[in-house]
Parts: C-alpha cells; structure tokens; sequence
C-alpha cells in the first residue's frame, strides 16, 4: 500500500502562485506591525527613523530570496537598540550624525562575517552558549530600552539623557517623572496601556488588530487634536524627511582608525546578530504547522547579505524578529513571500503616505518599545529561569548585571564563566568542559548514541555533530548514564532533536540512563547530576 505524502507548501514562484491569497494577507498584518516598531527602534537606537524603514524594506523584498526559513520575518529588532546606540555613541563622541555613518562600517564587516559564519556551517552557533547566559542577556537588554525610552515616553528633553548609563538613568526616573509633559504623557501612558492590554482581549476578531496600529489610531488623531505642532517640542514627533533624497551610500570606514571600538562592535554586531536569529529561526520551525526544518546555515547567509546592502544605504542591522514571525505563523502564512510581502507593502506605503508617518507621536513609539523591554525583561522570566534551577537563575541574574554594569559581551563572558565553574562543582570533569566523550554504534535499525564525563553547553557540539550524522526515519537511543553532569542547555536541545527527528516518519529517540541521577530541581529539563 502506498504511502499518502504530506502535504507542503510550495517554494518560490509556484509557491507565490499556490499561496498569493494566505501571504499577502499575512504579509499586510505583519507590515501594519513592523512599520511603527522599525520607526521606533530606529530612532531609539540614534539612527535616523527612515533607516529602520529601509532595512525593513531590504529584510523583505530582497533577504525573502536567499533565506533558508520560510516563516521568519526579517528586520530590525529591538534585541539590538542597546548595540547600534552605544556604538554611535562611542564613534561619534556627542556627533551622532558621524557616530550613525562610522557604525555602519562596523556593521558591513558583521555582515560579511554573518556570510561566512553561514559559507562555514556554523548555524549551530547558538548551541555553544548556555540558554540562561542569552535569556540574561535579552532581559538585560529589555531593562536597558525600558531605561532609555521613559524619558521619550514623558517628552522630557532627550538631551538631559544622552551620555547616561542605564543605572545612571534608572536612578533619574523620579527626574524625569517630575519634569514630564503633560500633553505627550497622556499620548506616551494610554499607548502603553493598549499595548501592554491588547493580548488580554478575548475576541479574536478584535485581536487580529495589531496593537500597534491601534497605538496609531489613537495617537495621530490625539496629537492632531492637541496641535502639536504648535504647542510642543520639535521633538515630539518623528521626523522622516524625503525617502529619495536619503537613499545613498552613507557608510563611512573611518572608524576603522578606532580599532578598539571597531573590532568590539563588529564582535557584538555579529554575535548577538546571529544569536538572536539562530534562536528565532529554531522557536519559529516548532510554530510551523508543516513541521518543515529550516536551513540555519542559508538563513545565516541570507541575514548577512542583507545586513551589509542595508548598512551600506544606512539601515540598522536585522535579524530573524521574533514577535513578527510569531504573528506571520499566527495569521496563516505559508511561504517566504508572506516576509516579500511585508517588505513590500512598507515600501508602498513609504513611497504614497509618508507625510502620516512624521505625524506620529515619539511618546506613542516609545510606549511600543517600552512594551517589548517589559516582555523581555518580565518577572515571569525570573520565576521561570528559577524553576529550571536555582543555579539557572544566578547565571541569569550575573548576565543581567554585568550588561547592566559594562556592556554585552561581558555580561554574557560573565555568564559562560560562572556556569562553568558550576558545572565544575557539581561534578562536570575538567576534561570534559570543552571536549564531549561520546560514541556511536549501530546494529539491527537502531543507532546507540553512548555520552560520558559531562554533556554540557560548552561541548554539546561535538555531540551535535555526532546525532546529526545519524540517518532519518530509524530508532535512536541516547544513554546518559556514565554522564556525570548533563546541564540544562543540553537537556533542552536533546529533547528539540527528539521532536526534530520524531517528526520524519517512523523516526524515534529514546533517552536513558538517567535514573541514578538527581534534578536539580522539578523542572522536566533541569539539570542531571549523578547521584
């Protein structure tokens, strides 16, 4: 009897053909998300507003052709406002018109190294770092946009915020609160109340409305009404300027000269670029409804020609956005023209309405950006990492701090180290920190995957390599238990590889082994350690 195919969407022009309908709708949602958010990130990260816009445009119109996902929207994230902002502020010392051109050289060599990082297989980057270092690191990086934007949510006079560190600026909110504007508090406070209330509405009619839009339709109409451009600061609102006249190569390599900074931004450009990516792309495969197995690898390539055309033309750097390729999956996408279409429509936008984008409020805009650092940084990240573990949460809180403190890479530096020396104590040999101990045998259909010493974040690659060797559609058997310490990281990624694998047919994983050792706490996937 023959075997009935699973049904999968189309790719390229026969996909564009099958799909038009479901695509293009969810393409349209999705621009209606990312047209303010980009505008938004843009202008938080010191780069003029229209070069949020423009790497959107790139994202979808020309990375759609190269990616190796099919549902993940391309464009600048929020991930990464805290990186672009501190490198103007760094090259261009007070002048962020020359810091916005000197880091955009920097960010053309990230991108580069984003196609080689792809060209040399490394999609599996993601898998060296340990999840609660990069859960540290995001909410880290949601304090740090939540500290920057109360100022433009309260239109205090960003001047008296520039140069400030995030505590510096924490420690300033009862300033700020005493010194607010009452008009743009009013726009900046109702738009986050709908931001942060949009996903408690039940009707899923009114949820299809993206939140914010809705921030749009209130606040344009508002400021509008409260004549804004009379009474308030020339601030207050976004400012566009002609889309033609400002498509130009604005790179600049003389930050070059600064080969400290340079080398440094490139380094945070390119890591957490990727990083962010990697992950998105791995969190989006397990929403695919066709359970379809993204190309890292392409992706990485893809991501990386399109970060080096837009920060030749002066966009922000983009990556695989998270919250924009849940909504796409969300809205019934199916291909990777749902991401051209989405690309599409800002441009058409851009080229026919762009005079209704400079009467946007930049309270309404940082009340978005405040609602992403909130989700990022949100209590339940803590209570969720210290469920895992307690000593999941010290890496995470360590991570946090050292961001806060320095900057990202030595939060996550921070975070790799305390989490080796806890795997050092709680058993993880010396030996074994970077090098993985594991053989693979086979006999009658089945393939014995052996791991001992440890299985930890730092050598789970070379264990990696060995599972992914293993054909499709057979029995896998992963024993663990000459395993001293299996961490976290690697029981999360061994339990993605049975999901992966189990979803061809006829493909099973079974993990054994670990009855003679303890969790580290109740959590499913905390860590093992032997008894």
């Amino acid at each position: 009897m023959s075997k009935i195919k699973k049904y999968i969407p189309a790719d390229g022009l026969a996909g564009l053909k099958e799909n038009f309908t479901s695509d293009a709708i969810s393409g349209f949602i999705v621009f209606l998300l990312a047209l303010p958010l980009s505008l938004g990130i843009a202008k938080a990260s010191e780069f003029p507003p229209l070069m949020g816009l423009i790497s959107a445009i790139i994202g979808g119109l020309v990375v759609s052709f190269f990616m190796g996902s099919r549902l993940t929207i391309k464009g600048p994230a929020a991930g990464l406002i805290v990186i672009v902002a501190g490198a103007v502020a760094e090259f261009g010392q007070g002048d962020a018109e020359r810091g916005w051109h000197l880091a955009l050289g920097a960010m053309v060599v990230a991108g580069i190294i984003q196609i080689l990082f792809g060209v040399l297989k490394l999609g599996k980057l993601a898998d060296f770092f340990p999840l609660s270092a990069i859960h540290g690191m995001l909410a880290a990086i949601g304090i740090i946009i939540i500290a920057k934007q109360i100022p433009v949510l309260l239109n205090d006079n960003p001047a008296l915020a520039k140069g400030q560190s995030p505590l510096e600026l924490l420690a300033h909110i009862p300033n700020f609160i005493a010194n607010l504007d009452p008009k743009a508090s009013i726009i900046g406070f109702v738009s986050l109340a709908i931001m942060l209330g949009w996903p408690y509405i039940k009707n899923k009619y009114i949820k299809m409305i993206p939140a914010p839009l809705v921030v749009l339709m209130f606040s344009i109409p508002t400021e509008l009404f409260m004549h804004f451009k009379e009474t308030e600061p020339a601030y207050a609102l976004v400012k566009i300027g002609h889309f033609i006249d400002n498509v130009n190569i604005n790179v600049s390599f003389e930050g070059w000269s600064k080969t400290g900074i340079f080398v440094k931004y490139v380094i945070m450009f390119a890591l957490v670029g990727t990083l962010e990516s990697l992950l998105t792309v791995k969190a989006i495969d397990l929403l695919d409804p066709f359970k379809r197995k993204s190309n890292a690898n392409k992706d990485l390539i893809a991501v990386g020609i399109g970060n080096t055309l837009a920060a030749v033309l002066g966009g922000l750097p983009m990556i695989s956005e998270v919250a924009r390729s849940s909504s796409n999956v969300n809205n019934g996408a199916k291909t990777r023209w749902a991401n051209f279409f989405h690309g599409f429509f800002i441009l058409t936008f851009l080229l026919v309405a762009s005079p209704v984008l400079e009467m946007i409020p930049n309270a309404a805009l940082a009340a978005m950006l405040i609602s992403v650092g909130i989700k990022l940084a949100h209590p339940k990240e803590f209570v969720h990492t210290f469920k895992i573990g307690k000593e999941q949460l010290a890496v995470f809180v360590v991570t946090i701090f050292f961001t806060l403190f320095e900057d990202l890479l030595v939060g996550i530096a921070a975070g790799i180290v305390l989490k080796i020396i806890i795997h050092l104590f709680n058993g993880a040999p010396l030996s074994s920190i970077f090098k993985s101990v594991a053989t693979v045998s086979f006999t009658e259909n089945e393939y014995y995957v052996k791991v001992e010493k440890s299985a930890i974040f730092s050598n789970f690659l070379g264990i990696k390599s060995r599972l992914e060797a293993i054909p499709r559609g057979l029995k896998v058997t992963i024993d663990l238990k000459k395993a001293k310490f299996i961490d976290h990281s690697v029981m999360e990624s061994l339990s993605h590889y049975k999901h992966d694998y189990e979803s061809v047919e006829g493909g099973v994983v079974e993990i054994i082994g670990l009855e003679k050792h303890a969790s580290l706490s109740d959590h499913h996937l905390s860590a093992k350690k032997l008894r």
